[in-house]
């Protein structure tokens, strides 16, 4: 076997090697930064293959290729992602995501050291959280192999459990280990974990990992290995003796430790659906347990002493007995017979109880004037207390506001009736609802879900508040207990959330854009002075006396200066 790789090592120019995680005789599992992301963290698997010989390695890199593509399909939250394979000095690897957190056999040695193991409770949890992740490699025809304490990692991120070291991986080394022999190279799997089936003929099914799981789940909860909870002369687990937990748990673990695969459970979600009635103490899980209790309860038909009869044998001749049996005319009468006469009798037994269930409201004393509330659950609301049991009827009208948003409505209410009116509010908005008129009617506000809508809203004459959120709500009209019949007037105005929506804050800031437009028109003012001079300009002669070619001309007159 080679050396381990030396700490600092960088493989393939990008991994480096942190620390060394583990060391089995398959191979050693390292701890490296990838330096093409970021150094994030990675664990790296290194496969050994002792076989020599001819076409040794060529036979490895076959298997390993091969497998390494399996492992490539998984695609799991709870399974640790496969990054890579690659080779390097004659040596082979896998790289896969790194799982920071503690594994279950270092949580289990926690517990023991302050005396305590894992509850029920808490094992559960492992196996609902587990149970989907064996559903999805089971469906892609993959088989872990190697379930344990030790390969199940408590993740630190999200407290999840992850599953790590796929015994598909073992496979790999024990087949290179063995490429120039016929062994059975299949027989992968962990002594006490693994059944039998996995560890001595190497076929392994998806009832072998539930078994494993089961394994775990005993382990956990006692703190017990499996060597010191199976029976070896009785060829039985002897886990329960140890520890107490529901017989619904108990009956789930069992099944899925049975020694023959064919009555195991055959997938993980039929475990998962047993394991639902775990949480209801009193509910079978399966017809197992339910024979299982009768059993244990009853006693054994041959060990009830025959008891004597106090009634007479029925006065029948054997002869005329026979006769009647045999004549089928004689069978359908009598078939006949005996079901007209059980139809008779039940409908004179619920006849009586109807009778009787009529007559007792009569018998009893009013009762005071207490409402219930109109909706508890979300179901239809009930607003009056009738003496009789039959439901009120319930009728929906939708509101029209008009413009001021505001309805009126006029009607009767009858008893054993409710009214409701529907409409739509917004969040923000002024309800104002008022019952003007009606003797022994209250009136109840009811939000989008259904629900009152506050205490103050529920069987009055009026309210007046602000609706939480948009949706439709409803006025429900009930009538008091005792009233046969009253007219009434309903009001219901909204008042909108206008007020604090305008934007006329805003509107000062654009208006002040244009103000610096008249900045340029004083500007202009000053270029008109300069451009008026006095100074006229006259044509003289010779001797400096106006005229215009040679002719003497008068003075002109200047122009009027502006």
């Amino acid at each position: 076997m080679q050396p381990p790789i030396s700490i600092g090592t960088v493989l393939q120019n990008r991994y480096r090697i942190i620390q060394i995680l583990g060391q089995g005789g398959f191979g050693r599992t390292y701890l490296a930064e990838d330096q093409r992301r970021f150094n994030e963290l990675c664990a790296i698997k290194e496969l050994i293959p002792i076989a020599a010989g001819a076409g040794a390695w060529e036979k490895a890199q076959e298997l390993f290729q091969r497998e390494a593509t399996i492992l490539y399909q998984i695609e799991h939250p709870q399974v640790p992602k496969f990054r890579e394979r690659f080779e390097q000095d004659h040596r082979l690897f896998l790289v896969e995501d790194y799982v920071a957190g503690k594994t279950y056999r270092a949580l289990l040695t926690e517990k023991q050291s302050v005396g305590q193991t894992f509850s029920e409770a808490d094992v559960l949890q492992l196996m609902r959280s587990l149970l989907p992740v064996l559903d999805h490699i089971h469906g892609r025809g993959i088989i872990h192999r190697d379930i344990s304490p030790e390969n199940i990692i408590f993740r630190d991120s999200d407290r999840l459990p992850v599953l790590i070291d796929f015994g598909v991986v073992k496979e790999i080394a024990t087949r290179l280990q063995t490429a120039d022999t016929n062994i059975n190279v299949t027989s992968v799997g962990k002594l006490g974990y693994s059944p039998s089936e996995q560890m001595q003929t190497g076929r392994a099914y998806p009832s072998s990992d539930l078994y494993a799981l089961a394994v775990t789940a005993i382990v956990l909860l006692t703190g017990k290995e499996p060597s010191e909870l199976f029976d070896e002369t009785q060829l039985t687990w002897t886990w329960q003796r140890l520890v107490r937990v529901s017989p619904q748990f108990a009956q789930v673990i069992n099944r899925m430790l049975h020694p023959s695969p064919s009555d195991r459970y055959q997938s993980a979600t039929e475990v998962v659906q047993a394991l639902q009635f775990v949480e209801q103490p009193g509910v079978a899980t399966s017809p197992e347990v339910t024979n299982v209790q009768t059993i244990a309860v009853g006693r054994r038909p041959d060990a009830i002493p025959p008891q004597p009869s106090n009634r007479p044998d029925p006065a029948i001749p054997p002869s005329r007995a026979n006769s009647v049996l045999d004549n089928p005319l004689a069978l359908g009468a009598i078939g006949s017979a005996v079901v007209i006469l059980a139809g008779v009798g039940s409908w004179a037994l619920v006849s009586s109880i109807r009778s009787q269930s009529n007559t007792q409201p009569e018998t009893t004393p009013p009762a005071p004037q207490t409402f219930p509330s109109p909706v508890i659950s979300g179901g239809t609301p009930f607003g009056t207390a009738t003496p009789t049991n039959t439901e009120p009827t319930v009728t929906s009208k939708r509101l029209r506001l008009d413009a001021s948003n505001t309805a009126t409505v006029e009607n009767s209410l009858k008893a054993g009736q409710v009214m409701e009116y529907t409409f739509f509010g917004q969040a923000g908005a002024k309800l104002t609802t008022v019952l003007e008129q009606g003797t022994g009617i209250t009136l109840t506000v009811l939000a989008p879900n259904r629900q009152v809508l506050d205490s103050s809203a529920q069987q009055v004459n009026s309210y007046t508040g602000i609706l939480p959120r948009n949706g439709r709500y409803t006025v429900q009209l009930t009538l008091d207990s005792g009233v046969s019949e009253s007219d009434y007037n309903l009001r219901v105005a909204l008042e909108n959330p206008l007020q604090p929506t305008p934007t006329a804050t805003q509107t000062p800031t654009p208006t002040l854009t244009p103000t610096p437009t008249p900045t340029p028109t004083p500007t202009l003012t000053p270029t008109f002075p300069p451009a008026f001079t006095p100074t006229p300009t006259i044509p003289t002669d010779s001797n400096n006396n106006p005229a215009v070619d040679g002719t003497p001309q008068p003075t002109p007159e200047l122009p009027n200066t502006p």
